[in-house]
């Protein structure tokens, strides 16, 4: 039968002292493979929080969770984990300070997604940003369509910034309600301004079919022009 505070097992689990080098080992190791896991999953997967940051908090909270439930595990181990862990954090945070490209690296960059009413397509492949989970974040701000945003950028925290037209310089659009933007197609039924559904880039079409100068997309929808109601 075990003894309460059996301070061998309470404080390393009856684990030997060069145990402690192997959870050193063990925490880089993990704490590395959540850093490139969160890399991956981009910017939207750990939207606010950056990715830094919230491989901080689930390494932390394992490491603080484990020895509160388990008798099996020591808290000598599990403080080992905290320090390595803040020792790796404050490398970290020394490597982003001295170089650029490691701190892009780690926090990744803004991009651009809307320039002047267009897509940036480049960098919508780059961040496998769904097209309409960007639609949903105008929708919000009240955003009919593309003509109403000069510029739209995703964040290092992947919320998205949006900066407007002035009412007088509002252009032709692609629009971005369900009713209007579903009825896209590659048959253009009236002559006027029409919108590419990949691009957002508008020009004047003429009954028929049509490849975007821009994009060489055929999926076409009537632009539309209305001012920002606030």
């Amino acid at each position: 039968m075990k003894e309460i505070f059996e301070w061998n097992r309470l404080l390393f689990n009856d684990l030997p002292a060069n145990f402690i080098l192997e959870v050193i080992f063990r925490s880089t190791v993990m704490f590395v493979i959540l850093l490139l896991t969160l890399k991956l999953a981009g910017k939207r997967g750990v939207k606010q929080l950056s990715i830094f940051e919230t491989v901080i908090i689930i390494a932390l909270g394992s490491a603080a969770g484990d020895p509160m439930f388990y008798e099996d595990v020591g808290i000598v181990p599990a403080a080992i984990v905290f320090t390595v862990i803040i020792i790796l954090y404050r490398s970290v945070t020394w490597l982003t300070g001295k170089s650029k490209k490691f701190e892009e690296f780690i926090e990744g960059k803004t991009e651009c997604l809307i320039n002047d009413g267009k897509f940036s397509v480049a960098t919508f492949k780059k961040e496998s940003l769904a097209q309409d989970e960007f639609f949903s974040e105008l929708r919000i701000r009240s955003i009919e369509h593309l003509g109403q945003v000069k510029h739209a950028f995703i964040e290092t925290s992947g919320e998205v910034s949006v900066f407007f037209y002035d009412d007088k310089e509002v252009k032709y659009g692609l629009p971005i309600l369900p009713a209007q933007f579903n009825k896209k197609s590659k048959i253009i039924e009236n002559e006027g301004i029409q919108a590419c559904t990949f691009c957002g880039h508008t020009e004047q079409q003429k009954p028929g079919t049509a490849k975007c100068e821009v994009c060489k997309n055929d999926e076409w929808v009537p632009a539309i022009k209305t001012l920002r109601i606030t």
